[in-house]
């Protein structure tokens, strides 16, 4: 298992990953996944977050504008996938201590709000959260293939895949997704562009069983 306790480096992109404790499930309805996306992007900041119902108009859930500040984001969201029991996230580390504050400010946030909304106490997470260094381009090809591709595990064709909204899946092949939280530039041009993501994904998935051993050494089965 990857240590917990090495300290990221800035500028260095990193996988993070955890689950429910007792493999529990995490999200429970579509609002659930969309206020941890939510999370990720207004947790992506060096400043406090203001208050949740702050933030929001009553009737609609749309950001106050005259609350909203420039942010000091101190990680770049690369991509992501949200299961129902677990999350993957792929992050490059902005400013230093950036990954310990984000996931902090992640995690307290999203289960307090969850513990809240759901009426139970107590921790939402089985531990800390896996941390595992990225330090070659070939193995972080495939391994945003895995993140990106976790559905496969109830999805099984790519037509039903292109209809899984919780990931950066979709923003990757161009269709504007989630694009507000994650920085596609770099992963574009890491694959050449949207068209020939979409070429290396499909033949990822064509292949999975024998690509998933290049990163077999960090995947843990969260069903």
């Amino acid at each position: 298992m990857p240590s917990t306790r090495i300290k990221p480096l800035t500028r260095e992109i990193y996988h993070l990953y955890n689950r429910g404790v007792e493999k529990r499930n995490i999200y429970k309805s579509s609002v659930d996944y969309i206020r941890f996306i939510h999370d990720l992007f207004e947790f992506n900041d060096r400043n406090p977050a203001p208050a949740f119902e702050r933030r929001y108009k009553p009737n609609g859930g749309y950001p106050i504008p005259s609350i909203m500040k420039p942010k000091e984001r101190i990680v770049e969201i690369l991509c992501f996938c949200l299961m129902p029991n677990h999350y993957h996230l792929l992050v490059r580390q902005l400013k230093d201590n950036g990954i310990s504050l984000f996931m902090h400010k992640l995690g307290a946030g999203y289960t307090n709000a969850f513990n809240e909304k759901y009426d139970r106490v107590g921790p939402l997470f089985q531990g800390k959260y896996k941390i595992k260094h990225v330090d070659n381009d070939e193995y972080l090809r495939h391994l945003v293939c895995y993140i990106n591709f976790n559905p496969l595990k109830f999805l099984k064709t790519w037509d039903e895949l292109n209809t899984y909204r919780w990931s950066s899946h979709l923003d990757y092949l161009g269709k504007d997704n989630f694009g507000s939280v994650i920085e596609k530039e770099f992963l574009l041009e890491l694959f050449g562009g949207e068209k020939s993501y979409e070429k290396f994904s499909k033949s990822w998935m064509q292949n999975q069983s024998r690509y998933t051993n290049l990163i077999s050494p960090v995947i843990i089965d969260y069903d």
